[in-house]
């Protein structure tokens, strides 16, 4: 098995699957993440850091503020750039982001906070935040009340994240305190190949072995064939309920 910084460095191998399958961000939980420091007639400068292919990023744009995209692979942020034009991107860490101090409003982190030592990167994101910014994270988690989905993660195996959240949460540290809270439900519909990438686009999946690899996909696209619909337009596909889980902190 992969070891855990393996599988964090290992998304940019799948980059391709990884923007096919894994869904965006609702519009609403960036806009709450965002809102302590919006002000009239003031753009809201943003870095996106974990960034990916852009998932957070692109809504982050639409939500209307100024955004530098920060990841640690190289070959993610090349697909950022062909999907999310405009936006500057730089390879770095939230332990080690190449921002100036204090120089912006906002730090959000979407899918990737479960990645990072929270007390080295704490300190890291209250030094690049102006005080009265804030550290914003999210992340879709799959609704496993539906027992459809909880066969389906139990066919492609659970991830940090979810371990994580079904436990006490996000940890922060120094300078930061308590974390506010909310969750948004939502469905997305999958085809056959969106909800393969989806699967092939985790960590996990991603440093199995190929027989391994295979057997998961497989078993997954099973469990699709049992659940899917045929739209009015003849595509087959899946809903896929999700909650996301949002959570916000201000820098004193």
């Amino acid at each position: 098995m992969a070891s855990r910084e393996e599988m964090s460095l290992s998304f940019g191998a799948a980059a391709a699957a990884y923007e096919s399958g894994r869904p965006d961000y609702p519009r609403e939980a960036v806009d709450w993440m965002l809102a302590p420091v919006r002000e009239p007639g003031r753009a809201v400068r943003v870095a996106d850091v974990g960034a990916g292919t852009g998932k957070l990023t692109r809504t982050i744009v639409e939500a209307g503020a100024e955004v530098v995209a920060i990841d640690p692979d190289a070959d993610m942020l090349a697909a950022l750039r062909e999907h999310v034009h405009g936006v500057p991107t730089f390879v770095g860490t939230a332990e080690r982001m190449p921002l100036p101090d204090a120089s912006v409003d906002a730090v959000l982190l979407g899918q990737a906070w479960h990645w990072v030592d929270p007390v080295a990167a704490s300190a890291e994101v209250g030094r690049a935040l102006r005080r009265g910014g804030v550290l914003g994270l999210v992340w879709n988690i799959r609704d496993e009340s539906d027992p459809w989905v909880a066969r389906l993660t139990a066919a492609m195996h659970g991830s940090h994240a979810e371990e994580m959240l079904v436990g006490d949460g996000p940890r922060v540290a120094d300078p930061f305190d308590v974390l506010e809270q909310r969750s948004w439900t939502w469905t997305r519909s999958l085809t056959r190949g969106a909800l393969l990438d989806m699967v092939a686009s985790r960590s996990y999946v991603i440093t199995a072995p190929e027989a391994d690899r295979a057997g998961i996909l497989t078993a997954v696209g099973a469990l699709f064939d049992e659940r899917r619909i045929t739209e009015l337009n003849g595509t087959e596909v899946v809903d896929l309920p999700y909650v996301t889980h949002a959570y916000r902190v201000i820098r004193p």
